[in-house]
């Protein structure tokens, strides 16, 4: 049948188009949404740029025409016969210098040595490395140690090196024969291997003519059963997915789709390709011009399509789709990744309905907008996997560790069957603690769960660390209501603090500013721990490892008061007996003693070491600076912990004026200036260190050169 008459058909709403022949026949660019084309045959057929949302191509024939066909067999021959001419090139060359060694040619005889040995070390190589940029600096390396000890024989050894580099490409070029010729024509290999010997014998006799003409010819057969064997290994190893071999597979796919059924940049959502064979079928992204003449890449969408049980897909071209990935590939073909590992693999919108993942690895995993309806996912690792917008209905998710999966509040678990999970990979924190989930509490669990972020600790926590970094969060999120929900003790070191958070909130960005500045936090004050107390590393360590202990809480206090809502943790099972401490604290926590002394001390020295301001018309920072810190030291309405904090950002200031870098300067001020407003937003206005901090807090930064 025509395109025009299927256009016509589809147009008066038919969707009918199964076991048509539409062979070399151009849809491109035409819209057929939910047409069924099973058992259709469509080799040659062009569906580039074309939507092709919810098609059936259930059985279909995808693939090249034989006319084609016989053209690729045509050129595979051709340039089997070059190979083969490249081949003879090295062999003749080495066997006339070694078949010539009478003394006045004695270089000649040594050129055929060194090529001999550069031979061997690159085919060494390539077997080694594959067609890497490695290898190719292994054999240049080898090239410049023999160009330095044999410069003297000129011409000759530039003879030798020819012939190895030619015969290193010839290895490429008959690889990529012996893996195109793979696909459809096993014959091919013999008539490459014929073609290679056939021509080898004929150019042997012209190049032998005035030399021993056995040693020549027997070197030229050599390195053309060399080559033909050669090329064949470097083929299977591109065939099994080697990725030092990889420059084959391209090429030979390349070769063999030309002409074949093209799907470049069309439309494949929801596409059922199921038991269709195709072999030789493009799926690469195409370019197009807009109208200022500026080229736009196309994508080939290929979100949730059906590949169970697609033949040949190994042989399909595929670009930089998920589909590269071979593990990714057989997955979705064979639907069964019983025992697989899938660490950090690309999955998102993947069709995973109904596979077998019972024992996979999943750590990292994207599975972002996946669709995994009713599958298998018993004893699954999903820990760190990203599961945003993901679609678990139905599926099996007893005994997975779901420790930081990354969830949103439109990642869907209606009628998962789960009897209980682990929190903590290793199979630690089992959830239910006891005992198995009743239907429907494992979905009620998890939605508690994505309105919070969990930070976890496992070497203890250093909870004066703690407080400043989560102060600091609140600061840089002050659009975001950020509470603590609950503290857990796991025991060994571990600590769960669990962060209540809106629904919609980027917790991946607040749980990385976390880590980043509690990171900080930690050197600032190990580093201030040594100073005051003049401890040693044990003695700090001793310090983190008893604050682990959540009682340590009430006793060490942070030394700012945070507001943290008693919320008790989340809900299980009411016959669960979970051993876990839980500290759920109500009212507010206070720091442990602070050495406000060695603080002021600290401030003075960074002010201090400020030059006197030469200008006149400039504010005087050292003096505007030495207001501030005494106004905070002698105002009686703020705590100690305040004062702390305020006379830290004093020293960042101080600091920040003798900072060179822009960036790293104006951090500093921008932090000092936002602690200073939420700290003295909790204070009347009527203390002495709001009036004060609002005239010389703006002379300060101008000073620094900031706008106020």
């Amino acid at each position: 049948m025509k395109a025009s008459e299927v256009l016509r058909r589809y147009a008066a709403g038919e969707r009918d188009f199964r076991r048509i022949d539409l062979r070399g026949q151009s849809f491109k660019g035409q819209d057929l949404s939910g047409a069924d084309f099973s058992e259709a045959d469509i080799r040659g057929t062009n569906f580039t740029n074309t939507i092709l949302k919810g098609t059936n191509f259930n059985n279909a024939k995808a693939g090249v025409q034989k006319r084609w066909w016989w053209i690729q067999q045509g050129l595979a021959f051709i340039v089997s016969a070059l190979a083969g001419i490249l081949s003879v090139f090295p062999g003749a060359t080495i066997g006339t210098f070694l078949s010539d060694n009478s003394l006045d040619r004695q270089t000649y005889f040594i050129a055929g040595i060194v090529a001999l040995g550069l031979m061997i070390i690159t085919f060494i190589t390539i077997a080694r490395q594959g067609f890497i940029a490695r290898t190719f600096s292994t054999i240049s390396i080898a090239f410049g140690f023999a160009f330095t000890g044999f410069i003297a024989v000129n011409f000759a050894f530039t003879g030798s090196v020819a012939a190895v580099l030619t015969f290193a490409f010839s290895v490429v070029v008959s690889s990529v024969i012996a893996f195109v010729s793979a696909f459809s024509f096993a014959g091919a290999f013999a008539g490459a291997f014929a073609g290679s010997v056939t021509v080898a014998f004929t150019v042997a006799g012209v190049v032998a003519f005035t030399v021993n003409i056995a040693i020549t010819v027997a070197f030229v057969i050599a390195f053309s059963i060399v080559n033909f064997l050669f090329g064949t290994y470097c083929s299977r190893r591109a065939f099994k997915g080697d990725g030092k071999f990889s420059i084959v597979r391209t090429f030979g796919v390349a070769f063999r789709t030309t002409g074949g059924t093209s799907f470049c940049g069309a439309d494949l959502t929801h596409v059922n390709f199921n038991h269709a064979i195709l072999k030789s079928t493009n799926f690469m992204n195409t370019w197009k011009k807009d109208r200022q003449g500026k080229r736009l890449e196309s994508q080939t969408v290929l979100n949730w399509v059906n590949w169970q049980a697609a033949k040949k897909l190994d042989y399909a071209r595929v670009g930089n789709s998920i589909l590269t990935n071979p593990a990714v590939r057989e997955l979705l073909v064979t639907r069964n990744g019983y025992k697989k590992s899938y660490i950090d693999a690309n999955l998102r919108a993947t069709n995973l309905d109904g596979v077998n993942l019972e024992h996979a690895n999943l750590t990292w995993a994207d599975l972002t907008c996946a669709t995994l309806h009713h599958a298998n996912l018993k004893d699954t690792n999903l820990t760190e996997s990203l599961v945003l917008d993901t679609d678990f209905s139905g599926a099996t998710l007893t005994g997975s560790c779901l420790e930081a999966w990354n969830i949103d509040h439109n990642t869907k678990l209606d009628n998962v069957d789960c009897q209980y999970v682990y929190l903590l990979r290793n199979q630690q924190e089992r959830r239910p603690s006891s005992g198995d989930f009743a239907p429907g509490e494992f979905t009620k669990l998890f939605q508690e769960v994505l309105s919070t972020v969990d930070l976890i600790f496992r070497n203890g926590v250093d909870w004066r660390a703690f407080v400043a970094a989560f102060q600091q969060v609140q600061v840089e999120n002050e659009d975001t209501p950020l509470e603590i929900q609950s503290i857990e003790n796991k025991g060994d070191g571990v600590v769960v603090v669990r962060v209540s958070v809106p629904t919609d909130t980027n917790k991946e960005k607040i749980h990385s500013e976390f880590n980043q500045q509690y990171e900080l936090a930690l050197k600032a004050l190990e580093a201030r721990y040594q100073a005051e107390l003049q401890a040693k590393e044990g003695e700090i360590s001793r310090y983190r490892e008893d604050s682990a202990n959540m009682w340590e809480v009430i006793k060490l206090q942070a030394k700012k008061p945070i507001h943290v809502q008693a919320i008790a943790e989340v809900k299980t099972m009411s016959n669960s007996n979970d051993s876990s401490q839980t500290v759920n604290i109500g009212g507010n926590v206070t720091g442990s003693t602070i050495n406000l002394g060695a603080i002021s001390g600290n401030v003075t020295n960074a002010i201090n070491q400020l030059p006197e301001t030469s200008n006149p018309d400039q504010p005087d920072l050292k003096q505007l600076l030495i207001q501030l810190k005494e106004v905070i030291e002698a105002d009686p309405d703020l705590p100690d912990a305040d004062k702390a904090d305020l006379l830290e950002q004093v020293q960042n200031l101080a600091e920040a004026k003798q900072t060179e870098e822009p960036a790293q300067k104006e951090g500093l001020a921008r932090r000092a200036k936002k602690m200073f407003e939420a700290t003295l937003k909790s204070l009347p206005d009527t203390a002495k260190i709001v009036e004060a901090s609002s005239k010389l807090l703006p002379l300060i930064l101008k000073a620094l050169g900031f706008p106020v």
